[in-house]
């Protein structure tokens, strides 16, 4: 087995404080805008396998426990308690938690306290963006407040987050200049006055001006790709090199090998090795294995990109693992690598890479 240091989860949200059934439990599985089709469920996919194999040994149960099983199991336990096991059981030591997202979800702290271990927080810039809208009535107080809201969050943030890029493959690429004033007023403009309170922030231009409002700060900026190609990140990325700004791109997956060139090309790149790899499942090495073949190591980042459910940070992390030692471990038994050399860079992409970049660990 390759050894690793506690991980460091560089991305990740908070989980549900309450009990689920199993509809609520199977809408949080995978990100779908529906139910299942008829007669289906979301446990019958990649993601529910690994929940079946990785969480029920962690609640007292056996691998591969049947799904009213394992529910009946976790509600013996409780939600709170379920959560424990699960986000103790993952072996992550470290927890960087976008708080943007919405839903009755736990904090840092109460993550922290969780799981047994530290955790700081991912600012996202939308976010931000709506709370300077709900508390301004004007344009003018709107873009003074979220310049206000962005200086101040980055003072006590980890890193910053925001969307990036289209969520469908083939979309418009990010234009990647900053827009001018007058192109921000307007774009203003038109998002407060069609926008319901606390509706989130899609205007393109809100967006440039988001990312670039960010970038003065000197934090790292998670890009959030969705399922759109990185490909249309390009020119953004290329805009911001030399600027002393890390960009860590998330959610390649099926994109990862561009992710991965785009980390081998530009210095200050980073790629998420980690949030596809609970979605993939039993595929988990093969996907692992591509992006290892060309993004410098140094660059890599482990995260479970768990959100709602416990299980989903547990398996992001063991089934990092898992992967992590069937790829390296064939790597030394074909006699390619030597175990100290699989060791070390082990430990670079389950957490020395991040707490590098994030300089957890001071400056």
């Amino acid at each position: 087995m390759i050894e690793t240091p506690p991980l460091v989860d560089q991305y990740c949200h908070g989980v549900l404080r309450t009990e689920l059934g199993l509809g609520t439990f199977e809408a949080q599985l995978i990100p779908s805008a529906g139910p299942p089709a008829a007669g289906t469920t979301f446990f019958d996919t990649q993601t529910g396998f690994a929940v079946r194999r990785w969480c029920p040994p962690l609640l007292g149960l056996e691998p591969h426990a049947a799904p009213a099983r394992y529910l009946a199991r976790r509600r013996e336990l409780g939600p709170a308690e379920t959560a424990r096991r699960l986000l103790r059981g993952s072996g992550a030591g470290v927890y960087l938690v976008d708080t943007g997202q919405a839903g009755d979800l736990t904090g840092p702290k109460e993550l922290a306290l969780a799981g047994d271990a530290e955790a700081f927080e991912t600012v996202r810039l939308e976010a931000l963006a709506v709370q300077a809208a709900d508390t301004s009535g004007t344009v003018a107080g709107f873009l003074a407040g979220l310049a206000e809201a962005v200086h101040h969050a980055a003072a006590g943030a980890a890193a910053f987050a925001c969307a990036a890029a289209p969520d469908h493959a083939g979309g418009p690429a990010l234009d990647p200049d900053p827009p001018g004033p007058g192109e921000v007023r307007g774009a203003a403009g038109r998002w407060l006055a069609g926008r319901p309170r606390g509706g989130p922030v899609r205007d393109p231009v809100l967006l440039r001006h988001l990312l670039w409002s960010a970038v003065p700060s000197g934090l790292p900026l998670q890009l959030h790709t969705g399922t759109g190609d990185p490909a249309a990140l390009t020119g953004f990325v290329r805009a911001t090199g030399g600027l002393g700004t890390r960009l860590v791109l998330l959610g390649g997956h099926p994109y990862h090998r561009h992710t991965a060139r785009l980390a081998e090309v530009f210095p200050h790149v980073y790629a998420d090795a980690g949030a596809g790899l609970g979605r993939t499942g039993a595929r988990a090495a093969a996907v692992l294995a591509e992006l290892l073949e060309t993004a410098p190591f140094g660059k890599l980042l482990f995260s479970s990109g768990g959100r709602g459910l416990p299980e989903l940070h547990a398996v992001g992390a063991l089934v990092f693992r898992e992967a992590l030692t069937r790829v390296l471990g064939g790597w030394v038994a074909e006699g390619s690598w030597s175990w100290r050399d699989a060791d070390r860079v082990a430990a670079m992409v389950a957490a020395g890479n991040a707490r590098r970049l994030y300089r957890l660990d001071g400056p």
